[in-house]
């Protein structure tokens, strides 16, 4: 299947979840991150800010503070992805495309070993990924490559095999709630 059919396969099998049931999965899919050697060895996670459908990322952020990780969280400035210092979710307004981002533009985080949470539409177990399509996060990973990185999914997001592209940077390991 290309790219565009597969997106619009897994957005259809996302837009068809009741907010029942991404709550129940992402729950599972937390669970299973927080028993992970990478969170519990992680000083600082920078996780992304869930839209959409996308597996709840809020539960694990107030978590990993309970935790005493730093936490950071991206932001669009120039076109470029950047992790932002969270202290609050008060601190987090409407940014780029309606998705929440940090309101300051600081203070930039600087952890090179922090663990990063992967968003996407579709994975394979080779860590393979099929983001949304700007680049963003691959852009982010060749600059910064040495963050262990993890992508939970909804276990129809995981496929059989993707096709990497020459710019694309697999994840360490995807975790699916089944």
């Amino acid at each position: 299947m290309d790219k565009k059919s597969l997106r619009r396969a897994i957005g259809e099998k996302k837009r068809a979840m009741t907010a029942r049931e991404i709550e129940a999965r992402s729950q599972i899919l937390a669970e299973k991150l927080f028993e992970t050697a990478e969170y519990r060895r992680a000083g600082s996670l920078y996780a992304y800010l869930s839209f959409n459908q996308e597996v709840r990322t809020a539960p694990i952020v107030a978590r990993a503070w309970a935790d005493g990780k730093r936490v950071a969280v991206p932001k669009v400035i120039d076109g470029e992805l950047v992790f932002i210092w969270l202290e609050s979710f008060d601190a987090l307004g409407e940014g780029y495309f309606g998705i929440s981002e940090p309101k300051e533009n600081g203070p930039v985080a600087t952890d090179e070993a922090a663990l990063m949470l992967m968003p996407g539409l579709a994975f394979d177990r080779r860590g393979r990924r099929l983001g949304y399509g700007g680049g963003y996060y691959d852009r982010y990973l060749q600059a910064h490559p040495h963050h262990p990185t993890i992508a939970l999914c909804y276990d129809f997001q995981l496929v059989d095999a993707l096709v990497a592209e020459a710019h694309d940077v697999p994840v360490d390991a995807v975790i699916s709630d089944n």
